[in-house]
Formats: structure tokens, C-alpha cells, sequence
């Protein structure tokens, strides 16, 4: 009987806890100082239907602009491995200057909210990773989906 107590117990105590695996999330470094994680959790398709797609990163924030000009920020997103493990996370780097157009605006134009972005980036379609973005503070994480059509043409 005596046997049957420590078994029991153990039993007992280990019912409490639960084993996961661990999130792919987890191997990912917070943000450091300045700077913000984003994380894009991509929707599961079929696998066919993930080759035919592709997710364009968009990075950017909103600024006052004079409704007129083009805006575009200096910025890139860079890929950048997770070493020792193989997964690709996205870096915003280099000068955040805003690039603009000039062309005369009128003198009575009020100023318009407007998202201005870096180059966008194109990455393929992995539904079993998440899309992690790290981005000086103060800018937005945006993204679309852009997908093949089912024709294919030859020459």
C-alpha cells in the first residue's frame, strides 16, 4: 500500500501540468529600444493554394502632407535570419526621411492625413510562420495579399 501512495501522488502532481510545444513565436527576440514587434499571423489555405500567393509588407506611418506630392520614406525592410533557427524575420533600417515630390501645391491647400510607406516587400506565403516585423516606434505594419491567377502562358 505503501508503494501505491507515492505513485499516486506523483500522478497527482503531474496531472497539474501540461506539456506544450513550444510557439514558433518564442524564438523570435523581443523589440529593443525604439523600436516595436509586429506579428502578421497569416490565415491556413491548402497547400496549393499557398504557392499561388505571395504577402506584401508595407511599412509606414501617417503624416500631414499637402495633398499634392508624392511621399515616400527613406526606409527598407531588410530579412534577416533567426540564427539557429532558420527562420526569417523583417528589419526596418536606414533613414527615416521622408522623400517627397515638389511639385507648387496651392497656397490655401490644407494638409491631408496621409500614410506614407517605405518600398514595400514581397515574401512568400507560410501559413505555418508568422511574419515578424520589427519597426522604429511610432510606424505602422501593413500588409495585402497578392495572388497568381490560374492561367499560365508559355512562348
Amino acid at each position: 500500500m505503501k508503494a501505491v501512495r507515492p505513485l499516486a501522488f506523483i500522478s497527482l502532481l503531474l496531472a497539474g501540468f501540461t506539456v506544450t510545444a513550444a510557439e514558433p513565436l518564442d524564438a523570435f527576440p523581443l523589440a529593443q529600444k525604439g523600436m516595436e514587434r509586429f506579428v502578421i499571423v497569416l490565415p491556413q489555405h491548402d497547400n496549393g493554394q499557398e504557392e499561388k500567393l505571395k504577402v506584401e509588407i508595407i511599412v509606414g506611418r501617417e503624416i500631414l502632407t499637402d495633398g499634392v506630392n508624392r511621399q515616400r520614406l527613406g526606409n527598407s525592410i531588410e530579412p534577416r535570419s533567426l540564427k539557429g533557427w532558420g527562420y526569417t524575420y523583417y528589419e526596418v533600417s536606414g533613414s527615416s526621411e521622408v522623400i517627397s515630390t515638389l511639385m507648387a501645391a496651392p497656397e490655401a491647400a490644407e494638409k491631408v492625413k496621409t500614410f506614407v510607406s517605405a518600398p514595400s516587400l514581397f515574401v512568400r506565403y507560410n501559413s505555418r510562420l508568422p511574419i515578424v516585423v520589427y519597426a522604429p516606434a511610432g510606424y505602422e505594419v501593413r500588409y495585402r495579399f497578392w495572388q497568381a491567377g490560374e492561367e499560365m502562358m508559355a512562348e
